[in-house]
């Protein structure tokens, strides 16, 4: 019984467990979407105040 209890402790923990290169690129993907977004937004603005 103790021993079920423990693998499916060990199973959740090893899926919360996010890999390191994982999260990095998720983290460098959303700055990119931002600087994206702004460079848009900025460019939209450039044209209409020129």
């Amino acid at each position: 019984m103790k021993q079920k209890k423990e693998e499916k402790e060990q199973n959740v923990k090893e899926k919360k467990k996010i890999d390191k290169r994982q999260l990095a690129v998720k983290i460098m993907a959303g700055i990119l979407a931002m600087l994206m977004v702004l460079a848009a937004m900025a460019t939209l603005l450039y044209y209409l105040f020129q």
